[in-house]
């Protein structure tokens, strides 16, 4: 990491606030395995499998729930313990953060909303460096709860915890291949993958370029790209800080790790205790050379700007932060005892989150991903007469007369 300040810190928050996920060198490889597979259904989807996610020649696509079942029990007692903590605090926090069915009666009528579950979604966990059973309870816990009926996991060499975290929630439609084969397995439907409405969950960037190339068709929940975290902070524990920051960045090489302050000896701090933690992490070590800054803003109010214009993933501030004065975010952590790594497992909102600038226009994964809400509006003729002349003066402005009649011929003479 690097301690910048006055222009180069400036120029540093340009460059991370016009970042974007970086897909075009995957696009061109993604898009042949989605046509192929698209194409060729099975038999595409197990080559490439086979190619690319270790599926042994003769072994089914479809994890049957025997395997689902063994890799419960053949996972040790206290991760299975684990996974239940987690899943009762996601699936509570879910249930406080679903969107609720309305109606408000008006004069002459009545208006409001209905929310219907999404029918089918399927939830990409990464299988690939880092096994994530914590990303299948992120992704389909909050479909349960929205009340999804089908729910289908994909995952490359699923791993015993992996499996388990299905069996656990009950889900029996898993399947073991991964990349953009996956994806666009569940876009198009294959002869044993019947296709989904929506497609959730991070992953690589062929993942993320799949996702992107078959939005148009499939319904997706954003592109996520490699991991971000930015820590704000005026008078915490470097130590601490450093930790949040290395914890981050060993995800991925490729990993963007931010201090700001207006402290240059804290910044200072913390990247001396963000060395000594990431010691012997390769991975974390090279996302913090190539994405990582300590960056020394000239007043409180700079930081808090240049926070929102970086607009992380993931964001730690002191106790004392005005978190109102924060706009861009994926999640936020408060204080010295509130780490970043208690949300990617425990605490309860959900740790997809977005990423490369989205947070400018969107919040992490809910259970609002994965629900319609469809508006009801009800009028009597008194109703509809008293908005009468909004609706026909309006329609005949737009030059839409039969919109116009068919008001006014329910009120006759309006």
């Amino acid at each position: 990491m690097r301690v910048l300040q006055g222009r180069a810190a400036e120029r540093a928050v340009v460059r991370l606030e016009s970042r974007a996920s970086r897909l075009e060198a995957a696009e061109t490889a993604v898009g042949r395995i989605v046509r192929s597979v698209r194409a060729g259904g099975d038999k595409a989807l197990a080559r490439h499998a086979t190619l690319w996610d270790g599926l042994q020649q003769g072994e089914a696509l479809r994890v049957s729930p025997g395997e689902i079942e063994q890799g419960w029990k053949t996972t040790p007692a206290e991760t299975r313990e684990a996974l239940k903590r987690a899943a009762e605090n996601i699936r509570r926090f879910a249930r406080w953060q679903a969107p609720r069915t309305w109606r408000k009666k008006i004069s002459g009528g009545e208006l409001g909303q209905v929310v219907r579950p999404l029918r089918s979604v399927g939830c990409y966990v990464p299988g690939g460096r880092y096994p994530l059973p914590s990303t299948l309870l992120m992704t389909a816990i909050p479909a349960q709860v929205a009340g999804v009926e089908r729910i289908v996991v994909v995952s490359p060499k699923p791993q015993a915890a992996t499996l388990a975290a299905a069996y656990l929630l009950g889900i029996s439609e898993a399947y073991r291949c991964g990349g953009a084969q996956a994806i666009a397995a569940l876009a198009y439907g294959t002869e044993t993958i019947a296709r989904v409405d929506k497609i959730v969950g991070p992953g690589n960037a062929y993942v993320t370029a799949a996702k992107k190339l078959v939005s148009f068709d499939c319904a997706i929940d954003m592109l996520a790209g490699p991991t971000e975290a930015v820590v704000y902070s005026e008078n915490g524990n470097a130590e601490f800080l450093a930790a949040d920051l290395v914890a981050q960045a060993e995800h991925d090489p490729d990993a963007v790790v931010v201090f700001v302050s207006t402290s240059e000896k804290l910044a200072k701090s913390v990247v001396s205790s963000a060395r000594g933690v990431a010691k012997g992490n390769r991975i974390a070590q090279k996302a913090a050379r190539h994405g990582g800054y300590a960056l020394v803003a000239a007043s409180r109010a700079q930081a808090v700007e240049w926070v929102n214009r970086i607009a992380p993933e993931h964001l730690t501030v002191d106790e004392d932060a005005d978190v109102s004065a924060i706009r861009n975010a994926g999640s936020v952590f408060v204080g010295d005892y509130s780490p970043q790594s208690a949300g990617d497992y425990a605490a309860g909102p959900n740790h997809v989150l977005p990423t490369a600038g989205a947070a400018r226009f969107r919040g992490g994964l809910s259970v609002a991903d994965f629900v319609k809400v469809i508006t009801v509006q009800k009028f009597v003729r008194e109703g509809l007469r008293e908005i009468a002349p909004v609706v026909t003066t309006l329609a005949e402005a737009e030059g839409l007369r039969a919109h116009a009649e068919s008001v006014r011929v329910r009120c006759g003479d309006a």
